[in-house]
């Protein structure tokens, strides 16, 4: 009985003056808390989703509502003058719960409608008579630069869910919403209503793309014309990682003959998601795999 608590003491020693070690003089930066989270998965006392978690929360301090940020050709948005038979049909299509109401331009963001204040509307005998801007909920602008986790204390305390996103002239350059913050942290989200949760890669602008790491390498090559091998790697994920040589952290950049890939959320495990630019000055445009 003696020697197995010794050797339990033993263990619990060297677990005990491997977090005092790394706690000695206190942790002087991320890197050095990351550690000790890492040696702590190690050890068994917090387990792979529980660090993935940690990290994401600690990531969020540094990203900007431009980079997780849903792009303005992207956005489904309801015009104010819009017929309700229109509108009717664009939320049964989208199966969005909130949307940007705008006035004579995209830029004139007159509200949000919530789907659920439009439903008492339906009960009207000539529903073309609804007054749209009556139910309207007011819009929350940020800035691009907002720092996401200050965002989502915002969303917490206002209880808010979307905010439209503005640029430095005023413009409307996207929307976030409470989910797309909670996706840095956790990971993706995903439901039964996401209509495009097998889209592999987004376009933001010309020459410029979201790329999940899991997309197939043969998807990719269709797409943008490549000839990256799939011989020792299945996804792009796999290619990234073969070109840095390590797990790569966010904001690492690998450039692959004339693409330029930027990892954009990623954990101690894999890549997630990747933005990445071609880099010819003309190149034809891509046209997505449907």
């Amino acid at each position: 009985m003696s020697d197995d608590r010794s050797g339990n003491d033993s263990g619990d020693k060297s677990w005990i003056e491997k977090i005092a070690q790394a706690f000695a003089g206190e942790p002087r930066n991320r890197d050095d808390l990351v550690d000790i989270l890492r040696i702590a998965r190690q050890n068994e006392v917090i387990d792979s989703d529980v660090l993935g978690i940690i990290e994401g929360a600690m990531n969020v301090g540094d990203m900007q509502a431009r980079e997780i940020m849903v792009p303005r050709p992207q956005m489904v948005v309801i015009k104010v003058d819009q017929p309700f038979n229109e509108i009717l049909s664009l939320i049964i299509k989208s199966a969005h719960s909130r949307y940007p109401v705008i006035g004579e331009s995209a830029d004139e963001v007159l509200g949000i409608l919530l789907a659920k204040d439009l439903l008492p509307q339906l009960l009207k005998s000539n529903p073309e008579e609804i007054d749209l801007q009556s139910i309207l909920r007011p819009a929350t602008l940020v800035p691009e630069s907002k720092r996401v986790n200050v965002l989502l204390r915002d969303f917490r305390e206002k209880r808010n869910h979307m905010a439209v996103v503005i640029d430095e002239y005023g413009g409307v350059a996207g929307l976030v919403t409470i989910e797309d913050v909670l996706e840095q942290i956790v990971g993706e989200i995903e439901d039964e209503y996401d209509e495009d949760h097998d889209a592999f890669i987004r376009k933001i602008a010309d020459n410029d793309f979201i790329v999940k790491a899991l997309t197939p390498i043969e998807d990719f090559n269709e797409t943008f014309k490549t000839e990256f091998s799939d011989e020792e790697f299945d996804t792009i994920g796999g290619i990234i990682l073969q070109q840095l040589g390590h797990l790569p952290s966010r904001n690492e950049v690998a450039t692959i003959e004339r693409c330029e890939f930027k990892v954009i959320n990623a954990d101690n495990r894999q890549i997630h998601l990747l933005r990445m630019r071609l880099l010819e000055e003309e190149v034809e445009e891509a046209e997505l795999v449907q």
